[in-house]
């Protein structure tokens, strides 16, 4: 079974939510990462760039396949994780900690609520 933590939001996309001091912190779920397999690359938007919820942002690539990511929420970029730049396997390792992937800004927080509870996520993956 994944790891799929209670506090986190997530997408049918597979791309989780964190809101932390009005910063909206974005990766993949451990699900997808297991899915995907061994992550070699991953696209990211620039800083700045702005974001629509369900738009995509960038690509993950894996040894198997290459998959798009979407954005949760509409906002700005405000942060890439640049360590992913030279160790895309973080996203592997530690996908709702060290393998975050953009933090977005000047969210509207009523988009949440379009957004998946853990449980709803479970149920979305068969678990």
């Amino acid at each position: 079974m994944s790891n799929i933590p209670a506090e986190l939001k997530y997408t049918k996309e597979h791309e989780w939510v964190k809101i932390e001091g009005g910063i909206a912190i974005v990766g993949i779920t451990d699900h997808a990462q297991a899915e995907l397999g061994d992550i070699v690359f991953v696209e990211m938007p620039a800083v700045g760039a702005s974001l629509s919820q369900h738009g995509d942002f960038g690509v993950v690539e894996s040894v198997k396949t290459v998959s798009s990511l979407y954005s949760p929420l509409s906002g700005a970029v405000s942060a890439v994780n640049e360590a992913l730049n030279s160790a895309s396997e973080l996203v592997n390792k530690d996908p709702y900690g060290a393998g975050w992937i953009i933090k977005i800004q000047g969210f509207d927080a009523q988009e949440l609520n379009a957004l998946l509870s853990a449980e709803q996520y479970k149920k979305e993956i068969g678990e």
